[in-house]
């Protein structure tokens, strides 16, 4: 099965901006992972072995029922880290893994009248942009009790 889409995570691990002892840790071992959506439906995540040298997949997330056709990792570095991965099964998936355990995923599901195509964060990381095919692109922010709201529409 082929990979569709590809997203480096932020190069700062989860939570470096509010624990003094995350943030000693990161500076030791640092971040080299990757994100990627493929044919095969799954989202993948990948980290860097320094053992092995090379890119071993530590995370398979599931839930999409067609193609995967982009993902895109948050460059926040809070508490947080969040994923998007849009898919020919017209849902978004925004995955988020906490600090505490950074190898646990949940996904929220935001559903769709029509195929998509693209998924991008903001550069501040809190808002995401999905594209599709109705020829519309839509604005996503988190509200404060973790819903996804959607606070913008585009349309050509």
């Amino acid at each position: 099965m082929g990979v569709n889409a590809v997203s480096w995570a932020p190069a700062a691990a989860p939570g470096v901006m509010t624990s003094a002892a995350q943030q000693g840790q990161q500076q030791a071992q640092g971040q080299r992972r990757l994100v990627t959506g493929g044919s095969d439906n799954l989202v993948k995540i990948w980290e860097w072995s320094a053992a092995t040298g090379e890119y071993v997949c530590v995370s398979s997330l599931t839930g999409h029922s067609d193609w995967v056709r982009d993902v895109a990792w948050s460059p926040t570095i809070l508490a947080r880290s969040y994923i998007a991965s849009a898919s020919q099964d017209k849902m978004v998936r925004i995955w988020t893994s906490d600090a505490s355990t950074p190898h646990t995923w949940r996904s929220t599901v935001l559903t769709f009248d029509a195929v998509l195509w693209r998924v991008s964060w903001s550069l501040s990381g809190n808002v995401l942009a999905v594209s599709g095919g109705d020829n519309r692109v839509t604005l996503w922010k988190e509200s404060l009790k973790g819903a996804w709201e959607c606070v913008k529409t585009i349309e050509e």
